[in-house]
């Protein structure tokens, strides 16, 4: 496998490329609309095609570059069907298995920051968007968020994957670039130490976040696949 962790640093989003190195066949998980020509430049240079570009969900804090990336190169671009992108070429639900190559994908409905979003799961690794991250996870005061969905998502369909299963994250402030499921259960300062459903919606409660930078924008770009809606 080819694998590449990318880093857009205005809103600490992780991209991620993952490659079947026999067929050169690529996907590319929450690419970022201003990073898409350095995109296109590093599938030339590992001789790669694009098939997909996967969508955890429909982003508030970035646009994607999904819709640019279809126009220049081909790839289909996938959401979960909740998410209210229906620009999308692929509409998936939970359990649907994606083929990249020699590699395999499988899509887990991972709701509460939104109703549509989703994790990717592979053999050794999942990545989690923005449901689960390291050390926190994302906020549910907007854009369909459930405290108690997500805590059910978390700890129903990614804490229940093996403790050594490499957790990549949609977003880091940090300088954390990945986990794994045994640390987010123990040390995950929102849901670690068996922390309780009904604590877990106390905590999220209790935030008072910010307006999220970005979202009157990115939201309808997102839902047009970060293209210029038409009129």
């Amino acid at each position: 496998m080819i694998f590449r962790q990318l880093f857009e640093p205005e809103t600490s989003t992780y991209s991620y490329l993952i490659a079947c190195e026999r067929t050169r066949r690529a996907c590319l998980i929450d690419s970022v609309a201003s990073e898409v020509s350095k995109i296109i430049d590093l599938l030339q240079e590992l001789d790669l095609k694009l098939i997909y570009t996967l969508e955890t969900h429909v982003h508030a804090d970035h646009v994607t570059g999904a819709g640019l990336l279809r126009q220049a190169l081909g790839s289909k671009a996938v959401v979960h069907r909740d998410a209210g992108a229906m620009c999308a070429d692929l509409l998936v639900t939970d359990g649907i298995l994606l083929q990249i190559g020699d590699l395999e994908i499988t899509v887990r409905h991972t709701p509460g920051h939104t109703s549509g979003c989703v994790s990717y799961v592979m053999a050794d690794r999942v990545f989690t968007g923005d449901a689960l991250l390291i050390d926190g996870c994302g906020r549910t005061d907007f854009q369909q968020g459930d405290a108690g969905q997500l805590y059910d998502s978390i700890t129903q369909k990614l804490f229940t994957l093996p403790p050594d299963t490499l957790v990549y994250p949609g977003h880091d402030y940090h300088g954390n670039t990945v986990s794994t499921i045994r640390q987010e259960m123990t040390k995950n300062s929102r849901l670690g130490n068996q922390i309780g459903r009904d604590e877990f919606i106390a905590i999220m409660q209790a935030l008072k976040l910010a307006y999220p930078r970005y979202i009157d924008q990115a939201l309808p770009a997102n839902q047009s696949c970060g293209l210029p809606q038409q009129s």
